[in-house]
């Protein structure tokens, strides 16, 4: 009997993380896996004992890298791989990756590296960022989730308030897309196919995010928009992904790539279970 871990940051206090991992331990229970929801502190590096028991996999809906790439290099396949969930994980280091690939996103230019206690305000460097995008912006920092660190720019006063804080982060700017203004829409990907997706939509928030005060309702993509998600996917070589997408006036545009997406909303939303395609999608690739 196969059996597998569901990790989750055991940190972080919402009740929601642990309910994405129970989604996920159920599917597998009921395809005959014996799942084992353990947070990531549960699980010791130790670097000389080792794991003792390995499970036949592991699905890893956390960020904790260092845990992962170490459940990886003990010889436990683990899905997403640890790569993949780095370069998702850090935005600035993903949009290198879409654009390498050629995926249609904002323009996007990515802040040089400042140590926390020097400034680069006196350079011309902000200014021509400015003079190039415009207002408004985005500013948006590498580390962030459920649009938080997400930040709409619309006077030259909080845009350098806000790149002076951001001293020693990593953070792009991007171009603000107006047509998409408070609305994207959700693609969950399983192995290279499109198994949920929902349009999200807020009256109060240029974010779309449900987290955010946003709602959501099913919809039927568009060929354009179904292989961009896929593309996407494949770009950060994501084998589950949460795609997000804008409405661009010239088509869709990818607004980012989750190797950890949260699936109870599109499961409440489409009644479709991502985690019942994750466990199958798993199953039929181990030997």
């Amino acid at each position: 009997m196969k059996s597998c871990w569901v990790i989750y940051n055991g940190s972080l206090i919402s009740d929601k993380f642990a309910d994405q991992a129970r989604l996920v331990a159920e599917a597998a229970e009921r395809a005959g896996v014996r799942a084992d929801v353990r947070k990531n502190y549960e699980v010791m590096m130790d670097l000389q004992r080792g794991i003792g028991s390995k499970p036949s996999f592991v699905v890893f809906l956390d960020k904790d890298i260092l845990l992962a790439t170490w459940l990886k290099a003990s010889g436990i396949p683990v899905f997403n791989d640890p790569e993949v969930i780095e370069t998702c994980d850090n935005k600035a280091k993903q949009y290198i990756r879409l654009a390498a690939e050629g995926i249609p996103m904002p323009r996007t230019v990515i802040a040089p590296k400042v140590y926390p206690a020097f400034s680069i305000a006196e350079t011309g460097y902000f200014e021509r960022v400015l003079a190039d995008f415009g207002l408004p912006l985005i500013i948006k920092e590498g580390h962030g989730s459920f649009g938080a660190k997400v930040y709409l720019i619309e006077t030259e006063e909080a845009f350098f308030e806000k790149v002076e804080s951001l001293r020693g982060v990593d953070f792009v700017f991007q171009e603000f897309i107006a047509s998409s203004r408070g609305r994207d829409i959700r693609v969950n990907t399983v192995g290279g196919r499109i198994v949920a997706a929902m349009y999200r939509h807020s009256e109060t928030d240029f974010r779309a995010n449900i987290t955010n005060g946003g709602v959501a309702e099913p919809i039927e993509l568009t060929e354009n928009q179904q292989r961009l998600a896929l593309e996407a996917a494949r770009a950060v070589g994501a084998e589950f992904a949460g795609v997000d997408l804008l409405f661009g006036q010239d088509g869709p545009l990818v607004c980012e790539v989750n190797a950890a997406a949260h699936i109870r909303n599109i499961y409440n939303v489409t009644g479709i279970n991502v985690a019942e395609a994750m466990i199958e999608y798993i199953l039929e690739k181990l030997p």
